[in-house]
């Protein structure tokens, strides 16, 4: 059998070749946003939320070939929301999967046009696959969903309006937690349920999105502690920009205690869908355990 390694190597190569020709090189207007877009785009990265749909979709039956274009979809709405993410008015970060951050790279307004573009060229991506008209209709609901105002950017408000709050709990975190990073990965395995027409796992995949998010975020905000930016690839800013974090909150003991406790749960939960298979637990596992 394959080891993990091995496979989400062959995977990202996959994946980064549908990525290239999603976003191809243009010598027509305009130049310099099709070359933000994929200079972000592109720039490397663990790719996991679309290994997610491949491997999601696999485990309920589906091919992933059906998956790939949506996985595309869902890599450019993850990096147009990092683009965004890294702006002086939002997180103010310049590092961004060990290269400068877009706006660093090229400027703010064409970072904010290259985030813009990405995020419409995604829905592009879906409507003009190969799956049913019906289908279709299904994934852009559900990207509009969990990406937007019900969803992600949701999230990032209650994140930044989280810097200012002088009696945070662990409650407020969650929310946060649930929406602006449960909802990007709990959204792969919803569409790939759609995708390979067993939408009777969706329940059961929403449980176990929430609860790796939430697990996802915590992670992050103990590495943010425990490593360095040149290991993780990104600023470590949290603490410096007031972030309200797992591990400001319950400490740094009680927040890897938490991760624990929440690898379980998901584990009890893989058992409830009605197929799986060793690629897509094998992921999870690596989301919950990564140490960068």
């Amino acid at each position: 059998m394959m080891d993990l390694k091995q496979e989400m190597k062959e995977r990202c190569a996959y994946i980064e070749q549908a990525l290239e020709q999603a976003v191809p090189e243009q010598k027509d207007f305009p130049p310099v946003i099709f070359e933000a877009m994929r200079y972000s785009l592109l720039a490397g990265g663990k790719r996991l939320r679309p290994m997610m749909v491949l491997a999601a979709c696999e485990a309920v039956g589906g091919k992933k070939e059906d998956a790939l274009p949506f996985a595309c979809a869902l890599e450019m709405i993850h990096t147009y929301s990092l683009i965004h993410d890294d702006l002086p008015c939002m997180d103010d970060d310049d590092l961004r999967r060990g290269k400068p951050s877009c706006h660093k790279a090229y400027d703010e307004a064409t970072a904010v046009l290259a985030g813009d573009a990405l995020l419409t060229r995604a829905f592009q991506v879906v409507l003009e696959s190969q799956c049913s008209s019906e289908k279709k209709c299904a994934l852009v609901s559900k990207l509009s969903e969990y990406a937007g105002i019900d969803g992600m950017i949701y999230g990032q408000d209650l994140d930044m309006k989280a810097e200012t709050l002088t009696d945070a709990h662990f409650e407020d975190l969650q929310e946060i937690e649930v929406y602006k990073t449960a909802k990007l990965l709990t959204l792969p395995m919803v569409c790939a349920a759609i995708l390979a027409d067993q939408k009777q796992d969706i329940p059961v995949l929403k449980e176990i999105g929430v609860r790796l998010g939430i697990q996802f975020q915590v992670q992050d905000d103990i590495l943010d502690v425990t490593s360095s930016a040149q290991a993780l690839g990104k600023s470590t800013s949290d603490a410096q920009n007031n972030k309200l974090t797992a591990v400001s909150l319950l400490g740094l003991e009680e927040s890897q205690n938490l991760v624990a406790k929440l690898d379980q749960q998901i584990q009890c939960l893989l058992n409830d869908l009605s197929t799986s298979t060793p690629s897509f637990q094998k992921i999870l596992d690596f989301l919950i355990h990564r140490t960068c």
